[in-house]
């Protein structure tokens, strides 16, 4: 039986052309403590939610004189407070997920299993109360902008919706998909996500970058293997799903997932059942999964490179990271934020940013995002001669871009170029310190080893002590 925090009473419609299916999941509604009607098609549906004030319809898709979608529809522009779950055979799985697209909460099969109802309901109730929760903080709260949320910094007003957004959500382990530019931060909302639930902080948060990996080790990463599946495993492997049970997973640059491994993660994320590359054993897992991307996945879908269904199953609560370019006001927090961190990393007391060097970051239209202003800080912190950072501290991209009309393809790279023997020199300084251990290196730098791995493959640094590891 469901569980109402609130103790309040909730009332479902049920709508089906079908009297035996109506009776029973009225029957099992009733006995999970909720307050039910029913109605035999869309039509009768309409009249009664004239009258029945109800909280959540269950409609099958397929009904005569107004079927599931046309009802979805009505209810969406006419009862936006009531919730819709759909109702569909195996053949109509499309349609359920069009539904969704157009605002159902979810969608279940027929035959209709009572586990799988009540776990749907489960989560749609808690939904609602923490929606309801969140109203009643907003009373009580007043509107005061945070300049810092968990590690992100930010006053912006489209950060402050984040923040709000991410308060909202902090009560559930509902699904997110984060979406922004390469260097906005998204592994840092995924954190504050995580962070922010008072169940899941403390618990596992495991991080996979899906694109740095081929299908092979990818599947095998998310899943774990078992010794002898393929050429290399010499040894069973416990994967990334099975090590943030209990807690949270980030799949970042999700889009660069397999068509099949697409079809495990949908699985993974409606069954929670995975198994491991060369075995058959199905393993269970309760984990909440964020993920993240740069590309529109919705774009991606018409080019039929990523899966409608899963993007529907992933897209629950969707958070657009703003690129540094549209919040600039963040600007100078974020400069200070970083010379106070590189700063104290390097032993060099530098104290903060001159006005002059200040307008320049402020016209500059930071096509790196976030990741781009901590390079250039980090630069102008090892190069300045002074406790105050000057623009001539600055790569010259940055003091020959004062108009912030944008940057071209040969600005960026005159500011890759820039930054590329000082990177080498602290990637090489850092593996000096550590004897050439790169996992330590990884650590000291503050990096993962697959990154260390190529900036060291970029720089020809493999070569000089190949024996090391």
């Amino acid at each position: 039986m469901i569980n109402f925090e609130s103790g309040k009473h909730i009332n479902i419609l049920v709508v089906d052309d079908e009297p035996l299916v109506r009776r029973s999941l009225s029957e099992f509604l009733t006995l999970e403590g909720f307050t039910v009607s029913s109605a035999c098609n869309g039509r009768e549906a309409l009249n009664t939610l004239k009258d029945y004030l109800a909280d959540i319809v269950i409609t099958d898709i397929k009904m005569p004189e107004l079927d599931g979608l046309h009802l979805l529809r009505e209810i969406r522009g006419n009862f936006p407070s009531t919730s819709v779950i759909m109702i569909t055979g195996y053949g109509s799985i499309e349609n359920a997920v069009e539904a969704i697209k157009e605002g159902a909460f979810d969608y279940i099969t027929k035959p209709i299993i009572d586990n799988e109802i009540r776990m749907v309901l489960e989560r749609l109730v808690q939904q609602k109360e923490l929606l309801e929760e969140n109203i009643k903080l907003k009373k009580q709260i007043s509107d005061v902008t945070k300049e810092r949320f968990y590690n992100i910094v930010g006053k912006d007003e489209k950060m402050q919706k984040i923040y709000t957004l991410i308060e909202a959500i902090c009560a559930t382990r509902t699904t997110v998909l984060i979406h922004g530019e390469s260097g906005t931060g998204k592994h840092l909302i995924a954190h504050a996500i995580h962070e922010c639930n008072n169940e899941e902080r403390g618990k596992p948060f495991v991080e996979v970058s899906c694109g740095a990996l081929t299908e092979t080790l990818l599947e095998s990463e998310l899943f774990g293997h078992v010794k002898g599946a393929f050429t290399g495993a010499i040894k069973d492997k416990v994967g990334r799903f099975e090590l943030a049970d209990k807690g949270t997973i980030f799949l970042d640059e999700i889009d660069a997932c397999s068509p099949n491994l697409q079809v495990k993660l949908l699985r993974v994320l409606q069954e929670g059942e995975y198994e491991r590359v060369g075995e058959s054993d199905t393993r269970k897992v309760d984990v909440r999964v964020i993920a993240a991307s740069n590309q529109k996945l919705y774009d991606l879908i018409a080019e039929g490179k990523f899966r409608k269904d899963l993007y529907y199953r992933l897209n629950i609560i969707a958070i657009e990271i703003p690129p540094l370019r549209d919040r600039k006001v963040d600007i100078p927090l974020l400069a200070q934020e970083f010379v106070v961190k590189h700063s104290k990393r390097v032993s060099k007391k530098v104290e903060g940013i001159s006005d002059k060097a200040l307008s320049i970051l402020m016209h500059y239209n930071w096509p790196g995002n976030i990741r781009e202003l901590e390079n250039v800080i980090e630069r102008a912190i090892i190069l300045t001669k002074g406790q105050t950072i000057i623009p001539e501290d600055f790569p010259e991209v940055l003091t020959t871009s004062r108009k912030g009309n944008g940057e071209s393809k040969e600005d960026s790279q005159k500011l890759k170029e820039a930054l590329k023997d000082p990177e080498k020199d602290l990637i090489s300084k850092a593996l000096d310190t550590v004897n050439w251990n790169r996992n330590e290196a990884a650590q000291v730098l503050g990096i993962n080893r697959t990154t260390l791995y190529k900036k060291m493959l970029r720089y020809g640094l493999l070569k000089q002590k190949k024996g090391k590891s």
